[in-house]
């Protein structure tokens, strides 16, 4: 069992964030905010795909009439993603907004930051600290609560601008705070989570940032927030991919999954195949996939693993150990069930007879 760090408790709408609730899965929409109803549609996948938070960019004033109207109908909690102009801060906590994003980098003059804490306050709505490598205040700009990068250390001057920045809200008796500290490097990332840890119990939301496109970045996620989360560090997390947001959702629930931390329905153990083969492998687990893609598991279900196995060497022993499992012969196999034998199967027949032993 992994043990969490423990943490304050926050609240995205009615997603409870740290304190031990479950990891939460959050993403992007990718579309124009102004386009009401192809951010909408994007909300919609995002959350038929096990998405339970979305973030929204919100790029100047004329995108508020189009957010006031997303997050009426948003079919998840919104967190506006705000950057440069403080007042679009306010106006997102004024017209509903479940949760604001804001940038140290670039959001940075005390007052107003002090501004928001207070609106955020009364209005109960947190708000997460992201310090991202790629915003760090530019050399030579004056700023009290963003911190410049003069050829030291990157991962110290995120630390150091989330400890700066948290500092204003508390001073202002604001502590609905989650932080992130994200590079596009595992490596600075996974120091920078581990520093920040040391200094404070507010939740951390995960991710690698511009992490790039959709394999090399699956890969570097997993590393990444995968290293954290073995070690009890993070609340909730989002994947970035260049690619459709509905991958980074699946993304991130094989992550949590692997590690056992959350449940998604059944795992599936498979061979990658050899020269011992002799039935379609690839083309019977694509077609399991898509059936249990279909099928909607409680959240509280607890593993189910499913193993798919192609010939003598392991397959016996993995299907054996499965809760359901078929090691495959000359276009059959033999179906197992909680280790035991039930029958032989064709292969045609494979995934209706593992369906059918849920």
């Amino acid at each position: 069992m992994i043990k969490r760090r423990k943490t304050r408790k926050v609240k995205i709408g009615d997603v409870e964030i740290g304190g031990g609730a479950p990891i939460s899965i959050q993403s992007m929409t990718k579309t124009d905010t102004k386009n009401v109803r192809a951010t909408l549609a994007e909300i919609e996948d995002l959350a038929k795909a096990g998405c339970e938070i979305v973030r929204i960019a919100v790029k100047d004033h004329a995108s508020m009439p189009p957010l006031r109207k997303i997050i009426q109908k948003s079919a998840l909690p919104v967190e506006t993603d705000i950057h440069f102009i403080p007042q679009l801060a306010l106006d997102a906590i004024g017209i509903g907004a479940a949760a604001i994003r804001l940038n140290p980098g670039n959001i940075n003059k005390e007052e107003d930051v002090k501004r928001i804490a207070k609106a955020a306050e009364r209005a109960g709505v947190p708000i997460r600290i992201g310090v991202n490598s790629g915003s760090l205040v530019p050399p030579g700009r004056k700023s009290p609560a963003g911190v410049a990068l003069k050829g030291g250390s990157i991962v110290d001057s995120m630390v150091k601008s989330a400890l700066i920045y948290t500092k204003i809200f508390e001073k202002s008796g604001f502590r609905d705070i989650m932080i992130s500290l994200k590079s596009s490097s595992v490596l600075e990332t996974i120091e920078a989570y581990r520093k920040m840890a040391g200094f404070c119990d507010y939740p951390f939301h995960l991710g690698i940032t511009a992490a790039g496109p959709l394999t090399g970045a699956t890969v570097k996620s997993a590393i990444g927030i995968g290293a954290l989360l073995l070690e009890g560090i993070g609340d909730t997390v989002r994947v970035s991919l260049t690619d459709d947001a509905v991958k980074e959702v699946e993304v991130a629930k094989d992550i949590l999954s692997s590690l056992r931390l959350r449940y998604f329905g059944p795992e599936i153990i498979s061979c990658p195949t050899c020269g011992r083969c002799q039935v379609d492998l690839t083309k019977v687990v694509r077609k399991l996939e898509q059936k249990l893609n279909a099928i909607r598991y409680p959240l509280s279900a607890g593993p189910i693993t499913i193993a798919v196995m192609g010939c003598e060497v392991n397959g016996p022993g993995e299907a054996a150990h499965a809760d359901i499992g078929i090691a495959a012969g000359r276009a059959s196999g033999i179906l197992f069930k909680k280790g035991r034998i039930v029958k032989r199967v064709k292969e045609s027949d494979f995934v209706k007879e593992i369906i059918k032993a849920l």
